[in-house]
């Protein structure tokens, strides 16, 4: 997808910001309100106190990561509302944060999931595969509907400019 330098600030803060803050709503529903995993209890599953505290300081540094990348995005924000040459869209800026929240659970469920089986999106599942795949349809459907938002919010034109 082709943007133009009024376009591209804007789209690189709303996919850092839906990356970090999917990112946060997976660590808090699926880690700490549910319960459903830790980030390493498929390797160390928490059964003992010392493999508990290990996954919660992983869970830990997982949640720093995705605070940073919000951080991160809300700088970009405030960056691309101070050029010259700036331009908003508020569904640019939803599609952007789609998309990155689902490339974020598209890689987070085929590396950690899939790949190193790090955990899965709810360990104690009959067949885990099942959640694991609903999860990445869910980010292959939210990179979609992101993509779709972004080009129907059209071109900035010249007039767009403030």
């Amino acid at each position: 997808m082709k943007t133009d330098k009024r376009r591209g600030p804007l789209l690189a803060a709303g996919f850092l910001l839906g990356a970090g803050l999917g990112g946060s709503a997976d660590g808090i529903l699926f880690h700490q309100i549910m319960q459903t995993h830790q980030m390493l209890s498929g390797w160390l599953p928490p059964s003992k106190l010392l493999d508990i505290k290990v996954n919660q300081f992983i869970d830990g540094l997982f949640h720093l990561f995705t605070w940073t990348l919000t951080l991160l995005g809300v700088a970009l924000l405030y960056a691309a509302g101070r050029g010259p040459q700036r331009w908003w869209s508020g569904r640019s800026l939803l599609g952007a944060g789609l998309l990155g929240w689902g490339l974020f659970n598209v890689l987070e469920g085929l590396v950690n999931h899939h790949m190193l089986g790090l955990h899965h999106v709810i360990d104690q599942a009959p067949d885990p595969r099942i959640p694991d795949a609903i999860y990445l349809g869910v980010g292959l459907l939210m990179m979609g509907l992101g993509l779709l938002l972004i080009r129907r919010a059209g071109r900035p034109s010249p007039a767009d400019a403030r």
